[in-house]
């Protein structure tokens, strides 16, 4: 029997927290060892198509054996992704181009099998409890092996999965973890990287347990009343049938007490799995929004005979969605506008394998441009990501891999939803995108009807939507889905929302304006595209022409830009000598385009006014100068003479055609009384480097990074951005850098310098390096140097 005992705390807060907990998850990210295999050679892959691997349980052989030697292989910490560090091959094939002419995939059979090994020891006093492995993302189709036992295998790139290892643990002597990846097939048609790219963890807990994703925590607000309602999944796999305890504490931001109660008499049999459900009331909740990203925690317990034997802590947040088909999107009772864009997951220097402060730095940028929406394309994302969106306050549109219900797929889809459905970032699910051949059709319809249904069955808190590029085409995927998704096509959203009314719209991938950030002349044969809002592929249209139209449509809940930031393969609209996309707002190394301060001025309540292009021209040259700003009206001068005034449309810009002279080009604007103004000058010979950190201070766990972003001046201070200078790095201290960059879609330079002799060319301007620390606190000092430059050295602590 269930009681139920509802406890006012008074004396909860840090000492809990405090106290080492009895559930541990520990970090298995470094000292792997690592070796490539071949997919074309069986004895170069260890011999693992002959050997029998498979006979007898623990019988793997070769690299899988615990006993290989594997002290020539190649040392390394995990996220790693090897397809960066490859060099970029030029061939007509469609799918290298998809992913950035990088030596992988079905092609390049000896860089496309990689194996990994990990040693770790677990203390004999553990035995008796229960041990997972989780991988939160390796790319893909690996197989994984335990002290010679095959343990099994995640065909996905893109779906973490847990695997119970309990039973094959050595308590008295090393263990070993083997990996086989197999990235010789893409899923995708984008750069998708090759290895063990996220995280992995090693967590031990009791027998009688809170289950693997087993909590689930949602809201709603009456009142000014929170109903927080919690469900808690409790397995038992000792060999009997146990009672138990459950209690709760909910806390505040700063471990203070808020709420909690007990149920006693949680009794589950041996092998099961029993669902508790309680709700629990807060007054006056913060509330989780975009400005205050405000976040609860809920401390789970279980206690059997006075003592806490498994505890669990679960972050949340207390807000209301509503998605309507005439008032639009709501968060908290206030409309609010999907100002979005749609991302990969790679970013320059380290491709798909992104240190966790990378996430936080990249969603800082486009809340900085006023994002309010992530979209996750087109696969589940890092669960640091989803993290980084809790904490800084960003929505975001959760998307599934692809459609599918067999098992495979559906595993892929649940899987998604269960571990992600705590965030309140998420705001919505995306069953799919663009699935041609069947979204119009019967099947696409059946397909995304059991999708819909288990959606609804795993978190019926949500709604989905599904991305679809076929405009007013209704059959299908379409008159299923709840939440109907427009991949371009915007002419047609009127046409739709006419026809079909009941239904809420969005834009889920829409843009896809091409840009080469520094560029202003259209050049084929280095593959550039001008930095202005000009250029876009046949199925597009440029920032103003959707965003315009579309701004002030109380039903239309917003949308998706195609992209936040330049990603590796899909080098739209050239190919070779072009590797990375050009549809990013930001470019790769996440420096802004000029379309970053179309959107900034529209999108965001800053004061925004900004001036393009450089000021170094010939004398005499034609130069179609633009202006992004939310100002009222804007003049212009060039060396103190007016050029004139102009007003600005709602959702424009404003331009002018300018005869170039050196000197001073200047705007000064007015945005509701307030005076703005920029300039930009014809600056001298480059002189001084300058180096900017996104922080003067990281953490000593060998993970954290500071993005070291790098310019040059005259010598007059004016930052030069036309320069392409090329610059070396030096770091001294606690720190090593683990990637380089600079925006460049046509650059061919190595992301990667495994001899130490780190550089990279500056492109119009600037370049990026990434520096993480050793796992030692101190300092690390870094130093950038060219030819004939002032040198420039910063000092960064490490805490």
């Amino acid at each position: 029997m269930k009681k139920i005992i509802s406890i006012i705390i008074l004396c909860f807060p840090l000492v809990l927290l405090a106290q080492k907990p009895v559930r541990e998850k520990i970090s298995l990210d470094k000292n792997w060892k690592f070796h490539f295999g071949d997919a074309s050679d069986t004895k170069n892959d260890f011999n693992y198509n002959i050997n029998y691997n498979l006979s007898k349980a623990g019988a793997g052989k070769g690299c899988i054996a615990a006993n290989f030697n594997d002290s020539s292989w190649r040392t390394l910490d995990v996220p790693h992704d090897w397809a960066v560090e490859q060099d970029f091959v030029n061939m007509n094939d469609e799918g290298l181009q998809d992913h950035g002419f990088k030596a992988v995939g079905g092609q390049f059979p000896k860089s496309s099998i990689g194996w990994y090994r990990k040693s770790f020891n677990i203390a004999a006093a553990d035995s008796g409890n229960k041990f997972n492995i989780t991988f939160d993302g390796v790319f893909r189709n690996c197989k994984v092996y335990l002290n010679g036992h095959y343990l099994g295998n995640n065909e996905s790139g893109y779906s973490g999965f847990t695997l119970d290892i309990t039973d094959y643990i050595n308590f008295h002597r090393r263990n070993v973890l083997v990996v086989r990846v197999d990235a010789s097939q893409f899923e995708g048609w984008f750069y998708e990287g090759a290895g063990i790219y996220r995280h992995v963890w090693l967590e031990k807990f009791n027998p009688f347990h809170i289950a693997n994703n087993g909590t689930f925590v949602s809201s709603t607000i009456k009142d000014n009343v929170a109903t927080v309602a919690v469900e808690t999944k409790v397995t038992n796999n000792t060999f009997a049938k146990a009672a138990s305890t459950l209690i709760y504490h909910i806390v505040d931001k700063d471990n203070k007490p808020v709420t909690g109660s007990m149920v006693e008499g949680v009794s589950v049999v041996n092998g099961d799995t029993r669902k508790v459900q309680y709700q629990f009331k807060i007054t006056d909740p913060v509330l989780w929004d975009l400005n205050n990203p405000y976040l609860y925690k809920l401390i789970t317990l279980i206690k059997q005979d006075d003592k806490v034997i498994d505890s669990t802590c679960t972050v949340f947040g207390v807000r209301t969605i509503v998605i309507d088909a005439v008032k639009g999107l709501s968060l908290n009772g206030k409309p609010i506008k999907i100002f979005g864009v749609c991302c990969h997951q790679d970013h320059a220097g380290v491709g798909s394998a992104l240190p966790d402060a990378l996430q936080y730095y990249r969603i800082k940028l486009l809340k900085e441009m006023g994002v309010t929406a992530y979209r996750t394309s087109h696969n589940p994302p890092t669960p640091e990501l989803l993290q980084a969106c809790d904490e800084l306050g960003m929505l975001v549109l959760d998307e599934n891999r692809l459609i599918g219900t067999s098992t495979e797929y559906m595993s892929q889809f649940e899987r998604l939803i269960e571990r992600d459905k705590n965030h309140p970032c998420v705001f919505m699910w995306s069953i799919g995108n663009e699935e041609q051949g069947i979204h119009g059709n019967d099947v696409g319809k059946r397909l995304a009807m059991t999708l819909i249904e288990r959606q609804k069955e795993l978190d019926p808190t949500r709604t989905c939507s599904y991305a679809a590029d076929n405009g007013t085409y209704h059959p299908g995927i379409n008159e299923v889905i709840p939440v109907r998704g427009f991949n371009y096509r915007i002419n047609k959203i009127d046409e739709y929302h006419a026809a079909w009314p009941t239904q809420p719209v969005f834009g889920s991938e829409t843009g896809s304006t091409v840009t080469t950030r520094g560029i202003y002349v259209k050049d084929s044969v280095a593959g550039y595209v001008p930095d202005h809002d000009i250029t876009y592929p046949y199925w597009a249209s440029t920032a103003e022409q959707w965003w315009k139209p579309n701004a002030h449509k109380d039903w239309f809940m917003g949308g998706f830009v195609w992209t936040g930031f330049d990603y590796r393969g899909e080098p739209t609209p050239y190919g070779w000598p072009c590797i990375n996309s050009h549809f990013g707002i930001m470019d790769m190394c996440g420096f802004p385009k000029n379309n970053y301060y179309y959107y900034q001025s529209w999108w965001s309540d800053k004061d925004v006014l900004q001036l393009s292009p450089h000021w170094n021209w010939a004398t005499g040259d034609s130069i179609d100068v633009w202006v992004n700003s939310n100002a009222d009206e804007v003049e212009l001068k060039l060396n103190g003479k007016s050029l004139g005034k102009k007003v600005m449309e709602k959702e424009g810009h404003l331009q002018w055609k300018v005869k170039y002279a050196p000197g001073k080009l200047e705007a000064f604007g007015k945005r509701n009384g307030r005076k703005l103004y920029t300039k930009i000058e014809t600056t001298g010979n480059a002189y001084q480097l300058i180096l900017t950190p996104d922080r003067k201070t990281i953490k000593a766990d060998g993970q954290d990074v500071c993005v070291m972003n790098v310019t040059v001046t005259d010598n007059k201070g004016r930052e030069i951005a036309t320069a392409m200078n090329n610059i070396s790095f030096v770091v001294e201290g606690n720190a090593k850098i683990i990637g380089v960059g600079n925006g460049d879609p046509s650059s061919h330079e190595p992301d990667k310098f495994f001899d130490n002799n780190w550089q990279r060319k500056l492109f119009n301007g600037k370049c990026q390096v990434i520096v993480q620390s050793t796992g030692n606190a101190g300092e690390f000092k870094f130093t950038a140097s060219s030819g004939g430059l002032q040198p420039a050295t910063t000092t960064i602590a490490i805490q």
